[in-house]
């Protein structure tokens, strides 16, 4: 089954995004592309890409209890492929040092947040994975591919003077104010096929012509975005930028030259959205 293509506008976002979907819409800022599921259930992971022309602000999500707490379903980790990079492009992950939420709130208050953030140089090929509570923004230039817990929950701590709304009582709250941890972190510059570092709610693979070994047989579904080239997926065609949800990732068949991404729920996400 394919899922349906969305266009987000973003004031970040990227004018000609090099996405199918957006062919027509040469005057809109498009920063994200997500895909529905066609009859409109709610899926417990979610992919889609980023497309930035600028900074996103500095932000934070909730893990699952404290997200709960406040009346919503989950909360969210996410893991960021880096598909393009510009020659200076960055993403701010965690903080240069530990600050207390008081420094936090006065550095937010006097600007300094930006310089406090560990702003990363990145390229092709790298991956993120960005646990709830880590203060992050990624950075101009880039186009990512991101694997989350399906949940538009975002705490915004600073947007630059942007005129959108910040959320310093429940964004403070939920933050780690300390550095990134990378110990999920990896890179795809070997060209090879591989499961990427999984979280507690989530699993993925990069594909690069062929599946690798150690997908779950038992997960509940999986979600293939074609990256490059095309794919078959229980008798579907799909094409580069397209995504498709299949009961089985047997069903999913590759050529040589096909790049995708497949993503699938573990229990824990599963329970998340009953």
């Amino acid at each position: 089954m394919k899922l349906a293509a969305r266009l987000i506008e973003k004031p970040w976002g990227q004018l000609q995004v090099p996405h199918h979907a957006a062919r027509g819409c040469l005057d809109s800022r498009i920063g994200e592309v997500c895909f529905d599921h066609p009859g409109g259930a709610q899926m417990p992971v979610s992919i889609k890409y980023l497309f930035t022309s600028e900074r996103l602000s500095i932000q934070v999500h909730p893990d699952n209890d404290q997200a709960r707490s406040r009346g919503h379903l989950s909360g969210k980790d996410e893991m960021w492929i880096v598909l393009h990079a510009e020659a200076d492009a960055t993403i701010g992950i965690g903080l240069k040092r530990d600050a207390s939420e008081q420094e936090l709130l006065q550095a937010i208050s006097d600007g300094s947040i930006v310089q406090l953030v560990d702003w990363r140089a990145v390229r092709r090929g790298d991956v993120i994975y960005n646990r709830a509570g880590t203060i992050h923004a990624a950075g101009a230039g880039l186009v990512l591919l991101e694997v989350q817990q399906s949940i538009d929950l975002t705490y915004r701590l600073f947007d630059y003077g942007r005129p959108r709304e910040l959320h310093l009582v429940d964004g403070l709250s939920v933050a780690r104010g300390g550095p990134h941890d990378a110990s999920r972190d990896c890179s795809l510059a070997d060209g090879q096929s591989r499961l990427l570092p999984s979280g507690p709610y989530f699993g993925a693979a990069w594909c690069a012509g062929s599946i690798p070994p150690g997908l779950p047989i038992a997960a509940d579904h999986f979600q293939l975005v074609v990256v490059e080239g095309e794919a078959q997926a229980a008798g579907n065609t799909i094409m580069a930028g397209e995504c498709c949800l299949v009961r089985d990732f047997r069903q999913i068949v590759l050529t040589p030259s096909t790049v995708a991404v497949i993503a699938w729920p573990v229990p824990e996400a599963l329970a998340c959205a009953a």
